[in-house]
């Protein structure tokens, strides 16, 4: 017997058709509805004060992670590829997720790669050399920069933001940041130039010294990324370089183990201090970078102490 079906009946079909092809078209890739995703947790802050309340921003990486090595969950890969926008350090320092930013681009999603967009400075030594540094954040000058960039894309890339109120908020975080680059280059000026050498557990503080005017000794690991690892010799070189400077202090990144640091100091066969800097990661709420301008200001105080400051 052939099924009648009363025009109730094709109502509800066709509305049930109609949610299917709505819930399929919200999961497709590229489509957005996810608002903003971060790669980084330092971008991931700065981009929350520029965007303030006018969309949801989602960070991918932890507070305390390392840059280079952290990955993601299929659900937070999902949420990179259906985004509005993503914002990612790139220059390969989001060593564990490229393929997934890859990915969301190939899909449609808008993206900004905001470190190959702010002047970025090449390594000038060991392992990375010639290769550009992703490190740009400990130049606050280059923030600012990066601060215009994420502003603009919002407004041009997210639906729904009030322009005017992002830009407001990018006006008043800048004023901060500027502030916050005219305070470190007053610490920093207070140092003997002498004492403005910088030995750390890798190459991260390139664009620190170029801002501030310090000279990089060198590195326990030569390599602009965590994930290499020093040799017998590479370790032997840079104790040496160390000895004949004369550095008192070298500094490791609060989320590496500081093993190397001490076994290169004990290397040198000079008394030298290893102290703790957030260099490449915030930290959780109440461990002393929980925001970018909380991070350069504790690395500011600690830099300039290790190195004979007041």
């Amino acid at each position: 017997m052939q099924q009648r079906h009363t025009p109730a009946a094709r109502a509800r079909a066709a509305a049930t058709a109609v949610g299917l092809l709505a819930a399929l078209t919200a999961c497709a890739p590229g489509t957005g509805g996810e608002g903003i995703v971060v790669t980084t947790n330092i971008l991931g802050d700065i981009t929350r004060e520029v965007v303030g309340g006018e969309a949801e921003v989602t960070v991918l990486m932890k507070p305390d992670a390392d840059p280079h090595s952290f990955g993601i969950s299929a659900r937070e890969a999902a949420t990179l590829e259906n985004a509005d926008l993503v914002v990612h350090n790139g220059l390969g320092l989001e060593e564990g997720i490229a393929r997934n930013v890859t990915a969301a681009e190939e899909a449609g999603v808008p993206a900004l790669e905001v470190g190959a967009n702010v002047d970025p400075l090449p390594y000038a030594s060991d392992e990375s050399e010639g290769e550009p540094d992703p490190h740009f954040w400990t130049d606050p000058e280059r923030v600012l920069t990066a601060v215009d960039l994420i502003t603009e894309h919002v407004v041009e890339e997210v639906e729904g933001v009030d322009a005017e109120a992002v830009r407001a908020n990018a006006e008043a975080y800048a004023v901060q940041v500027a502030e916050l680059d005219a305070w470190m280059a007053e610490e920093f000026g207070a140092l003997p130039e002498e004492n403005r050498r910088l030995v750390t557990n890798h190459h991260v503080f390139g664009y620190l010294a170029d801002r501030y005017g310090f000279e990089v000794i060198g590195a326990v690991i030569p390599s602009g990324t965590t994930l290499a690892s020093p040799s017998t010799s590479d370790l032997k070189d840079l104790s040496d370089a160390v000895a004949e400077a004369g550095v008192s202090t070298v500094f490791a990144d609060s989320s590496q183990p500081d093993r190397l640091a001490t076994v290169m100091a004990e290397e040198a066969g000079v008394e030298i201090e290893v102290v703790p800097l957030f260099s490449e990661s915030l930290s959780r709420e109440g461990g002393g970078a929980a925001t970018y301008l909380e991070m350069m200001r504790a690395n500011t105080e600690a830099i300039a102490a290790g190195l004979g400051g007041d």
